[in-house]
């Protein structure tokens, strides 16, 4: 009842993704290491781990306390051997100096990339098109800084979301599944954690998948102050809500996509260090997040008066 198809369709694409890029950044790992392998082997672990468990839960639910214990412990790992953040440089505000509450910050990072990723994975094509943008960004960035790991590894997630959106255009021949969407959530959350020298990656992370971030905080948090079970299933994020008002999921996920095209220029300019591009990125962002919120509220009252008429 909360599905946007009208017709079953095979899940678990996904495993397709997380199959040839773990596959691949071993075998480059091997012949050229591109991390110590104790990082290496706590991101394979978590990844591999979040993958097999939210490929068991696409074929039979799991409780959600359970997958997010499993999101957690995975989290805890990556963190444990590459480190937390313990500074961020925020546009506009600066640097913020981080404590014993930066493992706090980034392990709720790692989890909430992860879950955010997995609400939104709902419509033909908004997924893999956010893992091809994202994955691009990230090896831009990489090749931008002189760092092969980011460049590396945002190539594979972006090569093998294409290669999957290909099947997931619509009309859709198979799903992403949880499998699929989880691990991309995990894999763009960590990306950012590998430059540990750079205190505004947290914010290039952040711009990279920052729609995806907000569709989902917004209607968690809209949710939540409406008492409703938060974790059930439903269909109240943006991205569903302009589907129901009448508008294709081509059409839904170019836009999605184009933001996600728009997150990647701010994360470059700031980067590069452009004139204006941290005032640029938070008018950009701040104006993009009210027009989204503006327009799905425009588009469901013209489709109530069309409907009364």
């Amino acid at each position: 009842e909360r599905s946007s198809h009208d017709v079953p369709k095979p899940r678990g694409g996904g495993l397709v993704i997380v199959t040839l890029t773990l596959a691949v950044f071993f075998v480059y790992q091997v012949i050229e290491p591109l991390l110590p392998w104790n990082i290496f082997w706590a991101f394979l672990g978590g990844a591999v781990t979040i993958a097999l468990v939210s490929w068991i839960d696409d074929l039979r639910s799991l409780l959600p306390t359970f997958r997010f214990g499993v999101h957690f412990l995975s989290s805890f790992i990556v963190v444990i051997a590459v480190g937390y953040w313990q500074e961020i440089e925020i546009p506009v505000f600066g640097l913020i100096e981080l404590n014993w509450e930066g493992w706090l910050v980034t392990v709720l990072w790692i989890v909430g990339a992860i879950n955010a990723y997995n609400f939104m994975d709902g419509l033909d094509g908004i997924a893999g098109g956010q893992g091809v943008v994202a994955g691009l960004g990230w090896a831009v960035l990489g090749w931008l800084l002189a760092q092969p790991v980011v460049l590396v590894l945002g190539l594979l997630l972006a090569a093998a979301s294409l290669g999957f959106l290909l099947h997931n255009w619509q009309p859709a021949k198979i799903f992403m599944g949880d499998v699929g969407s989880a691990f991309l959530g995990f894999s763009f959350a960590v990306l950012p954690l590998l430059l540990q020298d750079q205190p505004q990656a947290p914010v290039w992370g952040f711009l990279l998948v920052w729609s995806f971030v907000f569709d989902a905080a917004y209607t968690f948090l809209r949710r939540l102050l409406k008492r409703e079970a938060v974790f059930s299933a439903h269909r109240s994020h943006l991205y569903q809500r302009l589907v129901i008002s009448g508008l294709s999921h081509p059409v839904v996920s170019s836009y999605y996509i184009g933001m996600a095209l728009g997150g990647v220029v701010c994360a470059v300019g700031l980067a590069q260090d452009w004139p204006g591009a941290e005032v640029g990125t938070v008018v950009s962002i701040f104006s993009l997040c009210i027009f989204l919120y503006v327009f799905t509220h425009w588009r469901e009252k013209s489709d109530s008066t069309r409907a009364l008429q």
